[in-house]
């Protein structure tokens, strides 16, 4: 399956995730719905949330907020529905309640 990406053409949505980052959600949107793709939504998650951290530094970069912005980023074609994704959102829910005590 080749997948095409028209990189140089397409402006950059969101800055603080880059370039890279989004044509890694152009290329898992046209991928079929899958455990590969469940797992690049997943890997896709975890580089933005390192991503929105370093940019925004005084602010919480929750997972909830990732995962719109995937959804927002692949125009509704991800959705972040696998369960690989709903454990990483468990367990960041987990480390936020940790760090506040």
């Amino acid at each position: 399956m080749a997948l095409q990406l028209n990189r140089n053409s397409a402006p950059i949505r969101m800055r603080n995730y880059g370039r890279i980052v989004q044509d890694m959600i152009a290329y898992a949107s046209q991928m079929e719905p899958g455990l590969e793709r469940d797992s690049l939504e997943v890997y896709i998650a975890q580089c933005m949330r390192q991503r929105n951290l370093v940019w925004n530094r005084d602010q919480e970069a929750g997972v909830n907020r990732v995962r719109e912005d995937i959804i927002r980023l692949s125009d509704g074609k991800l959705t972040c529905d696998s369960p690989a994704f709903q454990h990483i959102l468990s367990q960041a829910n987990t480390a936020q309640k940790k760090k506040k005590k």
